[in-house]
């Protein structure tokens, strides 16, 4: 159980939550991280609206702008609430106004499938504690990830920032997401998804495009704490860029995450 050793990326004061120096952004450091609002989304779909029975299977989060490091409030409203499926959409705002907002996708469990149908090839990733020290970025003043991340090659031995070739990673987040909540299978895939765009989307000079969405899709929750990440796809023309990555865990492929992004012309 993660606890607050860390430091939490929020504190709750009320219905506001206000942001740590651990939120600061890769792109910005006067920024919140987008990664985080993934996890406040699946964070207040699950304590308003999950029960028994129901599966989180679509999670799609939209950035709007860019969030200042100010107090961010999390507002959500059920849709459709049938007896199979539960639809909600989430609000996030940062100093009063929208910066964020999801749709998330709620499937009730049960039954099974008669025959056989294709699946892809599977990947055990290795586990964290197996992996030694995490990754830190090879360049000095680079953006230093507040999670745990190591980024394998195909063949599991480390990959290089400026490779061009597909990639794996395995995450980890030791922090909570607000002080005091231990982190939940769901919310860990909420701050997991962000990681899909620059898995897909980094070339031979890192980074170069800003993700404006993830569909983060879920046949079932992962069942450890640390979180594996193959890129599925990469396509760009013009500027924009759709990536594509498959979720992992030690029972195999648990989900997928696509992206759409803008390249980063500054």
């Amino acid at each position: 159980m993660t606890t607050d050793r860390a430091g939490a990326f929020f504190r709750s004061s009320g219905d506001a939550l206000h942001p740590q120096p651990e939120a600061r952004g890769y792109w910005s450091a006067s920024q919140i991280h987008g990664r985080l609002f993934g996890g406040l989304a699946a964070r207040a779909v699950e304590h308003e609206h999950m029960e028994e029975g129901l599966v989180p299977a679509r999670l799609t989060l939209d950035l709007f702008r860019g969030a200042p490091m100010a107090p961010v409030t999390v507002s959500t409203y059920r849709v459709r609430d049938g007896r199979r499926i539960r639809v909600v959409d989430v609000r996030i705002d940062a100093d009063g106004e929208q910066v964020a907002r999801a749709q998330v996708v709620l499937l009730r469990a049960g039954g099974k499938a008669v025959g056989e149908v294709w699946s892809g090839p599977s990947w055990v990733p290795p586990s964290a504690d197996a992996l030694g020290p995490p990754h830190l970025p090879a360049t000095s003043g680079k953006f230093v990830p507040p999670f745990d991340v190591w980024r394998i090659d195909p063949g599991d031995g480390p990959s290089r920032e400026d490779d061009a070739g597909p990639r794996r990673a395995v995450l980890r987040d030791t922090r909570p997401l607000v002080s005091g909540e231990p982190l939940t299978p769901l919310v860990r895939v909420g701050l997991a998804a962000d990681y899909a765009s620059p898995l897909a989307n980094s070339g031979t000079h890192g980074l170069e495009f800003i993700n404006a969405d993830f569909t983060l899709r879920l046949s079932r929750l992962p069942g450890e704490e640390s979180i594996g990440m193959e890129s599925a796809g990469h396509m760009a023309s013009d500027g924009i860029a759709v990536g594509q990555a498959t979720l992992f865990d030690s029972l195999g492929a648990f989900g997928t995450c696509g992206v759409s992004a803008l390249a980063n012309v500054r």
